[in-house]
């Protein structure tokens, strides 16, 4: 299996050794790192040099483009040369936690739009109470890279207006949720050719390790919950969303 997003470089109670064979120990064979904060960039850089089975996605996410300077993203262009480099982001909207810089989320979301572009780079979306900004945004201003809903949250109707537009949909440790009646749904319903499995690790922690910490070790939980959704083994979804992790981001 593939994790899709994981911020390992987050996780507080294993060290990061313990966390990539921990992994290994649980067939997940790669593991791609996304950059949150400015700060990460630089330690997204470091991990994918140090370890052979992890890459990383560069960007900034919603809620710290106040950071945001054209120094940032001269950085993000110069080190996406990087052949570990397989993603901007995360990247997007994020309405949930503050609404008073709306603006300029989206006007540092389409430059980031704009860069992968520039990059032929996949882009990785963050998108918590703003699914239509989101999708419109997209739709208009991205010409050429392939779009990752990141830990989708959003309703069948949805999902299907994201798949008809091309975007791959992730899901993680939220379809193992008893009370996840949404997500359970979609998780049913999209096709496998466009799904993606990713911990979102330390957070979002499957069942039956949730209120722990995540790591990529606990994504055969997710895989397991999918099969069970949808009637087949988890073999067949370990092996669909491995190639399509491949495909997306060129693994």
């Amino acid at each position: 299996m593939i994790d899709t997003h994981s911020h390992i470089n987050m996780i507080e109670n294993f060290e990061l050794d313990e966390v990539i064979q921990n992994a290994l120990n649980n067939e997940i064979e790669k593991i791609i790192v996304p950059s949150a904060y400015p700060k990460d960039i630089a330690e997204v850089m470091e991990l994918i040099d140090k370890y052979d089975n992890v890459y990383g996605m560069l960007g900034v996410h919603p809620s710290e483009v106040k950071d945001w300077t054209d120094e940032i993203e001269e950085k993000i262009r110069k080190y996406s040369a990087h052949k570990k480099i397989v993603a901007i982001g995360e990247i997007g909207l994020d309405y949930y936690w503050d609404k008073s810089f709306v603006e300029l989320q989206k006007e540092i979301f389409i430059k980031q739009i704009k860069l992968a572009n520039e990059l032929n780079l996949p882009i990785s979306i963050h998108d918590r109470d703003a699914h239509k900004d989101t999708f419109d945004i997209l739709q208009e201003y991205n010409k050429n890279s392939t779009v990752v809903m990141h830990c989708f949250s959003g309703s069948v109707e949805f999902a299907r207006e994201c798949i008809k537009a091309g975007f791959y949909l992730a899901l993680g440790g939220v379809v193992t949720f008893k009370n996840a009646v949404k997500t359970k749904d979609v998780a049913k319903e999209i096709p496998l050719d466009r799904l993606l499995l990713e911990t979102d690790a330390p957070y979002l922690t499957p069942v039956p390790f949730r209120g722990q910490e995540n790591q990529p070790a606990y994504l055969k939980y997710v895989a397991e919950e999918i099969a069970k959704l949808r009637g087949i083994t988890a073999q067949e979804v370990d092996e669909i969303t491995t190639a399509n992790a491949r495909k997306v981001f060129g693994l």
